[in-house]
């Protein structure tokens, strides 16, 4: 049986996972305070699903004083999350290096960069067909009552909604990953679809913004496709990994 290379104890790893985490906050803050200096342009992109659907002239609201300044700064942290996401998944890979053969380990830029195209797909499916679909959905029900949104309740909902997405279109990466390292295999994933299913529903009910089946519909069916996705993946990866 190989031996996978440098071998660290629990407390090394922990040494490590720490190092890791404080480099990863180093880049978001790094990016965060590049973000502060465009996040008026920011709050304009993440505003124009809502606001298409409104009146012309009308804007958000806002109830307290500080809300602007904490809406500017949950917009400039979000932004530094995506921009430096590339820098974040190559610390987690190098969490993840010292546990890998030195072969694996060659798969450190396929893995970035489809960590990061993922994620920031998953942010642009959010942004250009499940926001705009929710807010319309929502000002749909309440047309017969006067529209007061709030920065606070309306970007705590887009950020639920785009990071929320943005987690799940890693599902094709991660399966790679786990198939490459022999934790799952094509069969494996394709015997337990059926939980699957009910799975990704389930998650879709808790990121989903609005109650109906459609909404919900819009989340899960990609989530399904990236599972059917996951398992070409694994039959791919799966063979030659049995070979080494």
């Amino acid at each position: 049986m190989k031996k996978r290379a440098n071998e660290m104890t629990f407390f090394e790893h922990l040494g490590e996972l720490r190092k890791r985490l404080l480099f990863s906050i180093v880049f978001i803050f790094i990016f965060f305070l590049v973000s502060w200096f465009f996040v008026d342009k920011t709050y304009y992109l993440l505003s124009k699903p809502v606001l298409r659907f409104l009146p012309e002239g009308k804007k958000l609201a806002f109830t307290a004083l500080t809300d602007p300044f904490m809406m500017y700064i949950k917009l400039a942290f979000i932004s530094g999350l995506f921009i430096a996401s590339p820098f974040v998944f190559h610390q987690f890979w190098l969490f993840l290096a010292p546990g890998l053969f030195p072969k694996e380990k060659k798969l450190v830029f396929p893995f970035v960069f489809f960590t990061t195209v993922f994620f920031i797909a998953g942010g642009a499916f959010g942004y250009l067909v499940v926001f705009p679909f929710a807010c319309e959905f929502f000002l749909e029900i309440g047309k017969d009552f006067e529209a007061i949104i709030t920065i606070d309740k309306y970007f705590a909902l887009a950020f639920r909604v785009l990071l929320g997405i943005s987690v799940v279109f890693e599902m094709p990466v991660l399966s790679f990953l786990l198939a490459k390292l022999r934790v799952i295999s094509a069969r494996f994933l394709i015997k337990y679809f059926k939980y699957a299913v009910v799975i990704i529903f389930i998650i879709a009910a808790v990121i989903t913004p609005t109650p109906d089946m459609i909404t919900q519909s819009i989340f899960a069916v990609p989530m399904l496709l990236l599972y059917l996705l996951s398992i070409l993946i694994a039959k791919i990866v799966g063979p030659k990994s049995e070979e080494e």
